[in-house]
């Protein structure tokens, strides 16, 4: 199992990541990692972490497809891994149709459709084979809708990649959605997932291929209190549980109640005002099977439960007051390795 570091998203404080990234390439994590949600974008950080380090793969968990064409998307991503000499991961997602059309300002039915679509085109640029041409539901290349003045013509990068296919990975929590990462991705970011509980994932990933890989985020947390340990965990799954979606159609949430939880009062409780109490009616079973956490005899215990499951790199990420701290990132070093 390879190691993997999750960065996140960059909230509202400076960015001090460079020491962190630095160390974890020396004690030989395989990856590191960036978000985006709605502020800072996933690639600007990630390409200043790149020119501080020297093979550390740099990947995006995730850029929401809305948020780039797919070959606006393309040219960042041979653009990234030019500058990397060939260490560019590109995770994407379709996001939620509060961000999507919210922030964005675009619909956002049929995701499945158009990530499908998103894709194709995104591998023709890579590719570089023929001038890029594409008609389909959601995207067209020439475009032919509606203020098309007809002039368009297809175009092939003027910049030629460094490879022929770089991999891309997809977040996806929905069966279909994961079942679509299977067929037309290198790898699935499972956000949320137990290593007791991936038979929920079977059918979906029935047909993935030998060298598939699956990286999951998994947050650490070393504290002989297994209670306080958990506490952050908790803290933001009620998030996800309750603002991270719409009352009715909360992927975070489904989720969780495929893996068997119920997690109803979380939500109604974190939808109602009551942060605190939703906190608290996260089951502590839940925060403690995502996760790792407590002391760290524990912690090493339960790694084992991961290496025997099909995950292929364990993507740790850290509460948000230890962002700047170094020292988990190397006691979880020392006890995978």
């Amino acid at each position: 199992m390879k190691m993997g570091l999750h960065l996140g998203y960059w909230n509202r404080g400076p960015y001090h990541a460079i020491e962190i990234a630095k160390e974890a390439e020396n004690l030989g994590y395989d990856s590191i990692w960036t978000a985006e949600a709605y502020g800072s974008d996933c690639i600007s950080p990630l390409a200043w972490l790149g020119s501080h380090t020297k093979k550390i793969k740099l990947g995006t968990s995730v850029m929401q497809i809305s948020a780039r064409t797919p070959v606006a998307a393309a040219m960042t991503a041979l653009t990234m891994d030019h500058l990397s000499e060939g260490r560019f991961i590109c995770g994407i997602g379709v996001s939620g149709p509060q961000v999507v059309e919210g922030w964005y300002g675009q619909g956002f039915r049929k995701p499945l459709e158009r990530t499908r679509e998103w894709m194709e085109i995104f591998r023709q640029v890579i590719a570089r084979e023929a001038p890029v041409q594409f008609q389909g539901n959601q995207y067209q290349l020439p475009f032919n809708g509606q203020n098309s003045m007809g002039l368009g013509k297809p175009l092939k990068s003027i910049t030629h990649p460094l490879r022929k296919h770089i991999p891309v990975y997809m977040g996806a929590e929905g069966p279909k959605n994961i079942a679509l990462s299977t067929e037309i991705a290198d790898g699935w970011f499972p956000i949320f997932v137990s290593p007791y509980r991936m038979n929920i994932f079977d059918e979906s990933l029935k047909n993935k291929k030998d060298d598939f890989e699956i990286a999951a985020m998994v947050q650490v947390n070393v504290n002989d209190d297994l209670k306080a340990a958990l506490l952050p965990v908790k803290m933001m799954l009620g998030l996800y549980l309750g603002g991270m979606g719409a009352k009715d159609e909360n992927f975070h949430k489904n989720l969780m109640e495929r893996m068997g939880f119920d997690v109803q009062e979380v939500q109604d409780l974190y939808l109602e005002g009551k942060h605190m109490e939703a906190i608290e009616a996260v089951p502590d079973a839940l925060a403690d099977e995502i996760s790792l956490c407590g002391p760290m005899d524990r912690i090493k215990e339960r790694i084992q439960d991961w290496k025997k499951s099909d995950v292929t790199t364990m993507m740790i990420g850290r509460s948000d007051d230890a962002q700047n701290d170094i020292t988990p990132i190397q006691q979880f070093a020392e006890m995978v390795l």
